[in-house]
């Protein structure tokens, strides 16, 4: 069954196009759109002011994924004849110690093709997916050493309304701490050290998980990931889901900071597994059993993340509050402001 379609105008004026701290604001100083999941209720605040929203033993989760600069650059060569010196090669998802998926910009693309990024790095083409424009790249380092390969020729995934590059450091949350993000988990973005510890000091509780984000748009239209195909590597500790369980025990709420953590939650309880690789599509029909709340950004028309959030409030009251939001300007993706819905 297709996925239904959450649509509506969004001015280009209002896609964040600099990140807070170039626009002369702490990054836990952007605003806040607040939703009653009840009601529908909305409320306009600043992203600071969050403890006030939250209660004691409350339990915010959020994911320390880290962003790698999963945008490189390469020689293509087929049978040892160049093709061309400067290929654009978008990491898309790792497949293991020395295998990822990734959008490679040209057409045409083989098995058997070979791309040099450094004179200590080069991959082979060993697979091109069907009715996808991802190939199958084998790397000639693995694991770590890979790793450092990457943060030393890669730069950050950047889409056209963001319009000059900006370092990898803007792209990163605060608590950043296990790689292998291609796209920021953008939620946990407007937190600070100071506003984790003030949700601390009021006995909210923190906690952390990891999904590795994969690659979101595929550079051409015709080409259209749905959830199901957009797979992607999570891990939640057994503390942090007892520490979860005994939170739904007590009677307290579980928020969740962006849609990968909704993801991961809700995955590792459907499929009674805390590590993996998830492809679940959650929308207005699917009954979370872990989240009671979100904290995310806001998500561009027709993007899945908005039938996500249909899962906690009725689509009408969505789109009556992304309403007010385009007319109060908040401010859209990444470097955008924020939504509570709780």
């Amino acid at each position: 069954m297709a996925a239904k379609v959450i649509d509506f105008y969004l001015p280009d004026k209002l896609n964040a196009s600099l990140p807070p701290e170039k626009r002369g604001i702490r990054r836990d100083h952007v605003r806040m759109m607040v939703i009653d999941r009840t009601s529908g209720n909305i409320d306009h605040d600043c992203f600071f002011h969050l403890p006030q929203y939250l209660q004691a033993g409350d339990l915010v989760i959020l994911n320390n994924s880290r962003t790698i600069p999963a945008v490189l650059h390469a020689e293509w060569l087929r049978n040892k004849v160049q093709l061309t010196t400067n290929t654009e090669i978008r990491l898309a998802r790792r497949l293991g110690e020395d295998l990822w998926e990734a959008l490679i910009v040209e057409k045409n693309v083989k098995s058997g093709d070979l791309f040099t990024f450094s004179s200590e790095l080069s991959a082979t083409v060993i697979g091109v997916k069907k009715n996808s424009p991802l190939s199958i790249l084998k790397f000639t380092k693995k694991g770590p050493n890979l790793l450092n390969m990457f943060y030393t020729l890669g730069e950050p995934v950047r889409y056209e309304y963001i319009d000059q590059p900006w370092a990898l450091d803007y792209y990163q949350t605060v608590f950043a701490s296990h790689p292998g993000s291609v796209e920021m988990p953008s939620a946990g973005r407007a937190f600070s050290w100071e506003l984790l510890f003030t949700l601390m000091r009021k006995g909210i509780q923190v906690d952390f998980l990891q999904l590795h984000t994969g690659l979101s748009y595929l550079l051409d239209d015709q080409w259209h990931q749905t959830p199901e195909e957009n797979e992607e590597e999570y891990h939640i500790s057994e503390k942090t889901m007892q520490r979860i369980l005994e939170t739904k025990a007590a009677g307290k709420r579980v928020i969740a900071v962006g849609t990968t953590v909704v993801r991961a939650l809700e995955s590792a309880v459907k499929f009674d597994n805390l590590s993996g690789v998830t492809n679940l599509y959650i929308n207005d029909q699917f009954p979370l059993k872990i989240a009671d709340g979100i904290i995310t950004g806001f998500h561009e028309p027709k993007a899945s993340h908005l039938d996500m959030l249909s899962a906690f409030i009725p689509e009408k009251h969505l789109l009556r509050a992304y309403d007010q939001a385009i007319d109060a300007r908040y401010l859209w993706h990444e470097f955008g402001d924020m939504n509570l819905i709780i």
